[in-house]
């Protein structure tokens, strides 16, 4: 297992909130991941576990049914949830419109479902309209209009939420990826960052529920594989906008959380930061001056339900920057 945290950076001039890695469920390949509750669905074929690389192997491949290498979570998500998920991965290679008459560019898909209805033989992501209950990080490759990742919601009716499209955004094959999405109740927003070696890529688009959206109901974690059948291939002014993909890639580090450690940072002052905490967590401020290293500044604190408090009680005279840290006990 690895250590589990999460970050709120606060200064006088500065207040921003970052959760990472902060987990109720991790998996690094390191061991076989079927021994510890992971599931396929469909292909088999389409997800090896590489105990060399110590990484899952995957191929996005549409022409076949909707596959998955899944984890139930024991809990079912709502818009009224706070939970995080995040994932390394790398692609190898990507080709789009690999199947005929489907030429058009698919997804690289991640994320969240209701394992249930995404098992269901009605269950098909290219038709807009049959793909319920879905909250995901998904790559769509260049076909003309730009590449793009997207960070798509859609609720039990089948209802999308309208944000979370950042375009024109390429991925390049054999870089690795670390993804990071964040949903919060308190304004029904996801966030996501995306880097690559460290570095931010984007800004990704946030996606915020509009009010005729409804609710979603998500219960598993999964890498998905989705069918490229049921869609539109007939011809609209000498154009087929159907789609299809080939891929192969690596996914590594699932990391899945809820409630978040941190949700809200309620007051920030020198040395001083305040914010929501939960129990079965221990808690910790740190300082750096620079960003290039950071100082344990207090003792630790056994998380609670409700407002928490930390304090630097040997605060530098210099401007200094705070994060909360927790761990798991």
């Amino acid at each position: 297992m690895k250590k589990i945290r999460a970050l709120a950076v606060a200064s006088l001039f500065v207040l921003s909130v970052t959760s990472a890695l902060a987990l109720t469920l991790t998996e690094n390949f390191a061991g076989d991941p079927s021994l510890d509750g992971w599931q396929t669905f469909g292909n088999p074929e389409l997800f090896r576990w590489n105990s060399v690389n110590q990484a899952l192997d995957v191929t996005w491949n549409s022409t076949n049914v909707n596959s998955y290498f899944y984890h139930p979570l024991g809990v079912t998500l709502t818009s009224a949830s706070n939970f995080m998920f995040a994932v390394d991965f790398e692609l190898q290679d990507i080709a789009i419109g690999t199947t005929p008459n489907k030429p058009q560019t698919f997804q690289v898909a991640i994320g969240l479902l209701n394992f249930s209805e995404a098992a269901s033989t009605n269950f098909i992501i290219g038709t807009g309209s049959n793909a319920p209950d879905i909250l995901e990080l998904d790559y769509f490759p260049d076909s003309g209009y730009g590449a793009s990742v997207t960070t798509p919601i859609i609720s039990s009716e089948n209802n999308f939420a309208p944000g979370g499209f950042t375009y024109p955004l390429a991925l390049v094959p054999g870089a690795l990826y670390h993804a990071v999405l964040i949903y919060t109740a308190n304004n029904q927003t996801l966030t996501t960052t995306l880097s690559s070696n460290g570095v931010p890529l984007g800004p990704i688009n946030n996606n915020t529920l509009d009010a005729g959206f409804g609710d979603f109901n998500v219960d598993t974690l999964s890498v998905n594989c989705y069918t490229d059948a049921g869609q539109n291939t007939n011809e609209y002014f000498g154009v087929i906008n159907a789609g299809s993909i080939l891929a192969h890639g690596s996914v590594n580090n699932l990391f899945f959380a809820t409630p978040l450690p941190v949700t809200t940072i309620l007051n920030a002052a020198p040395g001083r930061v305040q914010f929501t905490g939960t129990t079965n967590w221990n808690y910790y401020l740190e300082r750096t001056v620079n960003f290039q290293s950071w100082t344990v500044v207090s003792s630790a604190a056994g998380g609670v339900i409700g407002a928490m408090t930390l304090a630097d009680t040997n605060a530098p005279a210099a401007q200094a920057f705070y994060r909360v840290r927790a761990d798991r006990p």
